[in-house]
């Protein structure tokens, strides 16, 4: 009996369902963690893992870079928590608003879902508009509005996709098809008086990882423009991974409102939303549009921010291109190993985030229905061989994304590659029930 599991058993009988977040869980127990350093973590039963989840994006420069602890540290010496206003909190603002040519003021915030929650929030109060639009598959967090999936009818009004998320509070929540932008143009046709804003995360990285269409953030900043409607990108995964300025300076559109998180700290609890002048002077005090939070731009967190900020400027020309190319060379590795062991599938990759999909359908996943016609049994083999065998772990599921981080080696990427191609073996011998030399 391994410690993990007798923590997990200890676990359950004071936290609900024994995670303190859903995606924490697998079987038949997940693994304790006990300490970790750049792109390792040791388990309570001191197994050493490589980590390729990084946090689910967050740990862009590693587990416990030393900039940012060595920030950290010295803001605990300070303190904790004024709930005052402090000049880092504008030292933080200021350096997220010249990464980011889309925002001129910043709100700072806790969480990501709290960053889209106040970016909706704000865009219905700047337009007097209810409705909002999403797309299938994407993720922002778990509020109400948007926690909803594809619905039916024309205008693909919205379903609760949890339960206890009211029918009524879904109405409001219309339903596109990621990519698919002729479907897009006809609901906003039908519905653009009514629809205070579109939120979507510009490379979806929520259902695996699915990327846009050659054209379709340009065509779908250009509807927004023309039916007045504000364009939330929502880049709490994609700031500062895919870019220092995002993935809107890596494909060249410029959103209202964007939502950062994970990467802005490097692992310490922290968001923001940002936007135009215009649009941002609607919060309150100045404005009708409310949003307070006693943690909010509390010193360690926004100490934290800062060095990870100040690190990735000073690394960004150099460290995009190298996670980049190690980030391809993998994903090619891995293709061509799919390939030769007769597995049907489709891999993809971007910047520093890959997911191999287990589907017949082998050219390209473009949205969500594609990405739900995957084999989720035969990625969850995959996984728990791939941490049980080689003690690499990646996020267990289907939908979520492969993170490589600044801290692996070429070394560390080799071995992991290695490993992908083993466990793609053995995944072929179990599933194609023939034996391979």
């Amino acid at each position: 009996m391994t410690k993990s599991s007798v923590k997990f058993k200890q676990a359950k009988k004071v936290i609900a369902s024994g995670v303190t977040s859903p995606v924490r869980y697998f079987e038949p127990y997940p693994f304790f963690v006990k300490r970790s350093d750049k792109c390792h973590m040791w388990t309570e039963d001191e197994q050493k893992i490589t980590d390729m989840c990084c946090g689910y994006g967050a740990l862009l420069l590693g587990h416990r870079r030393k900039e940012i602890m060595d920030a950290v540290a010295a803001q605990l010496k300070q303190g904790t928590l004024y709930c005052a206003p402090t000049q880092k909190e504008t030292e933080l603002a200021t350096l997220i608003a010249n990464n980011y040519l889309s925002i001129d003021k910043v709100r700072l915030v806790n969480t990501g879902g709290e960053a889209t929650m106040t970016a909706i929030r704000i865009a219905r109060g700047y337009t007097k508009k209810d409705k909002i639009l999403k797309f299938d598959g994407c993720y922002h967090g778990a509020h109400d509005s948007v926690l909803v999936g594809a619905g039916s009818g024309a205008t693909q009004y919205g379903i609760p996709a949890s339960k206890g998320v009211p029918k009524e509070t879904a109405r409001n929540t219309l339903v596109a098809e990621y990519n698919d932008i002729d479907g897009l143009e006809h609901i906003i046709e039908k519905n653009a008086e009514d629809i205070a804003c579109v939120i979507i995360e510009p490379i979806m990285a929520n259902m695996g990882l699915v990327l846009p269409k050659k054209g379709f953030l340009q065509k779908l900043r250009k509807m927004t423009k023309q039916n007045e409607i504000v364009l939330i990108f929502d880049e709490v995964v994609t700031g500062f991974r895919m870019s220092a300025g995002g993935a809107q300076q890596y494909y060249n559109v410029k959103p209202d409102i964007t939502t950062i998180a994970k990467a802005l700290s490097n692992g310490f609890g922290i968001a923001a939303v940002g936007g135009e002048k215009k649009i941002m002077e609607y919060l309150a005090p100045n404005g009708p549009v409310y949003q307070a939070s006693t943690f909010a731009g509390n010193p360690v967190s926004v100490s934290a921010a800062i060095a990870s900020i100040k690190t990735i400027n000073k690394l960004r020309n150099t460290m995009y291109a190298k996670l980049e190319k190690n980030c391809k060379q993998m994903a090619r590795a891995v293709d061509d190993a799919a390939t030769a062991y007769d597995i049907p599938h489709v891999t993809s990759h971007i910047g520093s985030m890959m997911q191999i999909f287990f589907t017949e359908k082998t050219d390209t996943i473009q949205n969500n229905t594609d990405a739900l016609q995957c084999d989720k049994k035969k990625f969850q083999a995959f996984c728990t061989y791939l941490l049980k065998k080689y003690n690499v772990f990646v996020a267990p599921s289907q939908f979520e994304v492969t993170f490589l981080s600044n801290a692996h080696t070429t070394q560390d990427i080799e071995r992991v590659t290695h490993a992908y191609e083993e466990t793609l073996r053995h995944i072929a011998t179990k599933y194609n029930k023939r034996s391979l030399q």
